[in-house]
C-alpha cells in the first residue's frame, strides 16, 4: 500500500470482526470509513491457513447458529454456515453417547439455518453410539436435562443475566441436575464454549453460552473461520479496508500511521485485541486470557463419529473437544482425505502432537499412528476471561470522537465481538449527530 491514504469521517483501527461490523453499520449510515489493519490479511484471531489443500483455522471458536448478529444484517445472513450433527458426542468409557438435542416444536434462527444446510450436505452414516448412560445418568436424569435445556432456549437473556453472579463452576451446583450430567456433559461442554476448562468465566456468560447452544446448532462458517472477515470485508465500498498499515497513535480527530503520517477524521473505533488496544490508549484494562492450542490431522480413513462434535465426559487426556471438520465442512479438505480439527484449552502439554495423537486414538477407537500431523496452532493470547464480575456491556465511548470495540468490551464469543460493533458504531453516530438506517426487524440479544 503506497498510494495516500484518503480523509475519512470515522477511522477504524484494526480490521477484526468487530471493527469490520462497525465499519458497515457507520458505511450504512452514510459515513466515509476507513478501516487500517496492521495484519497484511483481515480477520485478525479469526484467521484461516493454507496447507497444502487443507483450511485450517488458528483458533476456531465454536459458533451457535443462532447469534443474531448473524441474523441482523443482509450481509452476514448470506454467510453459509455448516453444521455440526444436533447436540454433542459424549466419550466415556470407551463408548459414544450422544446428548444435548433438544427437542420442542419451536425452530429457531440456529435450527433452521441447520436444517438448510443438513439438507444439502453428504449423507454420512450415523455414529456408532454406546446404551449406557454412564456420562448422563438414567433415562430420568435424562428426561431432566432435555427440559432443562428447552426451558433455558425459552428464557429471555435479560433474566438470565438478572440471575446473581458467581463463577460458572460455582453455579452449576445449584442448578438441580444430577452431579453425573453436570460433570459429564455440561462441564465439558461449558468448557468447549467458553475456552475455559476450570469454568471460572462468569455464571451469566455461561448462561448465555448455554442459552445460544440449546437455540440453534452449533456450526462453522463453510472454507473458514476467515470467512466471516472476509465476507465483511468484501461487502464495504472498495478501498474501505487497507491491510499493512501500522497506527501508532490515536486522538479524537486523528490517527498517526507509520507509512503515511497523521490522518485527520471525526472519529476514531479503535477495534483490535485488548493488549493492542491498551497500547494505543493508556489506561485501558487488559483482561488475562485463556491460551488455546488448535491441533490439525490428516487420515485415509474418515472415524466413525460424523459430523459430531466429540466431547471428553472423562477428562482424561489434553483435547478439551474434537471434529471430522471435513465431514462437517468438506471445502476444508481435499477429496478423499479427512482433516480432524482438535482443541487443547489451558497450558499445552511438553510434546502436544504425541498426547494429541494417544488421546485422539481414545476418543474416536482407532489408531491415530499413520495419521499425519499437518499444523499445530498456538495462541497464548486466545479467549479474553470472563471472571466475575464481568460486565457484559463494557462501554465503548471513552469521549466524544475516541470509541473501543471488541470481543473484551463484551463477551468473549463471535457474537460478543460483532454486538460491541454495532454498540460502538452506535456511539459514534449518536456523537455525530447523524441519523441511522431505519432499524431492522427486532432481534432477540443472545452474547
Amino acid at each position: 500500500m503506497r498510494e495516500p491514504v484518503r480523509r475519512a469521517d470515522v477511522v477504524v483501527v484494526g480490521a477484526g470482526i468487530a471493527g469490520l461490523n462497525a465499519a458497515h453499520r457507520l458505511t450504512e449510515a452514510g459515513l466515509d470509513v476507513l478501516v487500517l489493519e496492521a495484519g497484511p490479511t483481515v480477520g485478525g484471531r479469526m484467521s484461516t491457513e493454507d496447507v497444502d489443500g487443507f483450511r485450517l483455522d488458528r483458533i476456531g471458536q465454536l459458533m451457535s447458529g443462532a447469534y443474531p448478529e448473524l441474523h441482523r444484517s443482509t450481509t452476514l445472513a448470506k454467510l453459509p454456515l455448516r453444521p455440526f450433527a444436533p447436540g454433542v458426542l459424549l466419550h466415556s468409557d470407551g463408548r459414544h453417547h450422544r446428548a444435548g438435542e433438544v427437542a420442542g416444536p419451536r425452530r429457531t434462527w440456529g435450527a433452521l439455518t441447520a436444517a438448510r444446510a443438513l439438507a444439502h450436505a453428504p449423507r454420512v452414516p450415523r455414529p456408532r453410539t454406546g446404551h449406557g448412560f454412564a456420562p448422563l445418568g438414567g433415562p430420568i436424569d435424562q428426561a431432566r436435562l432435555g427440559a432443562a435445556l428447552a426451558r433455558l432456549a425459552s428464557t429471555p437473556p435479560r433474566r438470565l443475566l438478572a440471575r446473581p453472579e458467581a463463577t460458572a463452576a460455582e453455579a452449576l451446583a445449584a442448578r438441580g441436575l444430577p452431579a453425573r450430567t453436570l460433570e459429564g456433559f455440561v462441564r465439558p461442554l461449558l468448557a468447549a464454549l467458553l475456552c475455559d476448562p476450570e469454568l471460572t468465566s462468569s455464571s451469566r456468560a455461561a448462561d448465555l453460552a448455554l442459552h445460544a447452544f440449546a437455540r440453534g446448532s452449533l456450526c462453522l462458517p463453510e472454507g473458514g473461520a476467515d470467512a466471516l472477515p472476509r465476507q465483511l470485508a468484501a461487502a464495504l465500498p472498495a478501498g474501505t479496508v487497507r491491510t499493512s498499515v501500522r497506527v501508532t497513535s490515536v486522538a479524537t480527530t486523528s490517527v498517526t500511521t507509520e507509512q503515511h503520517g497523521t490522518l485527520r477524521c471525526r472519529a476514531v473505533l479503535v477495534a483490535t485485541d485488548a493488549r493492542s488496544a491498551a497500547a494505543l490508549l493508556p489506561g485501558l484494562r487488559v483482561p488475562a486470557c485463556h491460551p488455546v492450542t488448535v491441533v490439525h490431522h490428516t487420515a485415509d480413513e474418515v472415524p466413525c463419529t460424523g459430523s459430531a462434535l466429540v466431547l471428553d465426559a472423562d477428562r482424561r487426556g489434553p483435547v478439551a473437544h474434537t471434529a471430522v471438520v471435513s465431514e462437517i465442512d468438506p471445502s476444508r479438505a481435499p477429496r478423499g482425505r479427512a482433516l480432524i480439527t482438535s482443541t487443547v484449552l489451558g497450558t499445552p502439554p511438553a510434546s502436544v502432537d504425541r498426547a494429541v495423537r494417544g488421546h485422539l486414538a481414545a476418543l474416536y477407537g482407532t489408531s491415530t499412528t499413520r495419521w499425519d500431523l499437518l499444523a499445530v496452532h498456538h495462541t497464548p493470547q486466545a479467549v479474553p476471561q470472563m471472571r466475575p464480575p464481568h460486565d457484559l456491556r463494557r462501554s465503548v465511548r471513552l469521549l466524544a470522537g475516541l470509541y473501543v470495540c471488541g470481543d473484551h468490551r463484551d463477551t468473549s464469543t463471535v457474537q460478543g465481538a460483532l454486538y460491541s460493533g454495532r454498540r460502538a458504531a452506535r456511539a459514534v453516530l449518536r456523537d455525530l449527530g447523524v441519523r441511522s438506517v431505519p432499524a431492522e426487524e427486532p432481534v432477540p440479544a443472545v452474547a
